[in-house]
């Protein structure tokens, strides 16, 4: 029988949850930057840099490092390389740059949706909580060409909504960031209206990006249709993904229904997408039992999984790049390393901040 969620929220006395769960630490993020930027893969703890550098991972780290600002102070000398990166990024078109090799010099044209949605989503939480007033004027300024973005995937839309949202806290009259809200959001919905439960055939990657966007973009624009449906998407997203006590999430390859579960290799930054939209479903709701969610996603880096086996090194920060059956990926790259710190941080908020109720 699964756990009752509800009855954790209530602080049920057997809960799994109760443990606590360590302060995100920055020493391997440390390890994978140099003066460019952040390294995308590793060999156990080592950077890899024949591999180089993408800006996927510098804007995420971006993200990472940013919002550490409201918890501790962000580590600023870190901030500034990841916002440099992603500036040097640009293209005289307006969009962004993804592949960097060691030498620094960019090896494509322009990168993927993805990594446009990203580069947005970094921006902004710069511009709206970065360590250094400078850094948010740069990125702030930036933002304001934002409107070069256009992109059928809804992951990218996702990111691209997270980043204008932040700019919106900082300034709520940014028209490009408002633009661009409407934008991503109204993609998203179209299809989640389109096709229920879910707006795509398979569940794939980062996948409570789709109603954390939503939910983000409806309380941004105060549109309760929009929070209605992130919250729809986000409860059918938790009841395929949960097992038992804990998440089980979707492998690399995806999952349908009628496929077996659980399925691995299971990805960390699952439990970071997971993380942020329960927390956010937390504080638009007030209901404790989207916190209690959240903190199940941390617990799953920690060992509430489907193997039993921790991925989070609480001695340096790195986390272990995937979920095998039996096994862990024993390298700590910058996307894994990054979900392990950022799941670590929604936790801290978890335990550190009331509800607040919209």
């Amino acid at each position: 029988m699964p756990w009752d969620d509800r009855a954790e929220a209530s602080g049920h006395p057997s809960s799994p949850l109760r443990a606590d769960l360590p302060t995100p630490r920055f020493d391997h993020l440390r390890t994978l930057t140099d003066g460019t930027g952040l390294w995308e893969h590793a060999r156990y703890a080592s950077p890899r840099p024949e591999h180089g550098f993408c800006t996927d991972d510098n804007a995420r780290a971006l993200v990472v490092v940013s919002r550490q600002t409201r918890l501790s102070g962000g580590p600023a000398d870190l901030a500034t390389t990841y916002l440099s990166f992603v500036l040097a990024a640009r293209t005289t078109k307006g969009d962004f740059h993804n592949r960097r090799d060691a030498g620094g010099l960019w090896c494509d044209d322009a990168g993927s949706d993805d990594s446009q949605g990203r580069a947005w989503w970094g921006l902004g939480t710069a511009s709206h909580s970065a360590p250094a007033e400078w850094m948010r004027r740069a990125a702030m300024d930036v933002f304001a060409t934002c409107t070069s973005f256009d992109s059928p995937h809804l992951r990218a839309n996702a990111y691209a909504v997270l980043g204008a949202v932040e700019v919106l806290v900082a300034d709520s009259g940014h028209p490009a960031a408002r633009d661009l809200l409407e934008r991503a959001s109204g993609v998203i919905a179209a299809a989640a209206r389109s096709s229920i439960p879910w707006p795509e055939q398979r569940i794939t990657y980062d996948n409570a990006r789709l109603p954390d966007a939503l939910m983000a973009a409806g309380t941004t624009l105060g549109r309760r249709g929009l929070i209605t449906s992130g919250l729809r998407l986000l409860e059918w997203l938790v009841t395929v993904e949960t097992n038992a006590d804990h998440f089980s999430f979707a492998p690399t390859q995806g999952w349908s229904k009628g496929e077996p579960r659980p399925g691995f290799d299971q990805q960390p930054i699952e439990a970071w997408a997971m993380a942020d939209a329960c927390h956010r479903a937390w504080i638009v709701t007030g209901d404790a039992v989207w916190r209690v969610r959240a903190l199940r996603a941390a617990r799953w880096l920690m060992g509430s999984n489907d193997t039993g086996m921790s991925l989070y090194d609480p001695d340096t920060g790195a986390t272990f790049d995937g979920l095998h059956d039996g096994s862990v990926n024993e390298n700590r790259g910058a996307e894994s390393t990054l979900a392990g710190i950022a799941t670590l941080q929604v936790a801290a908020l978890c335990r550190t901040s009331e509800a607040a109720v919209h």
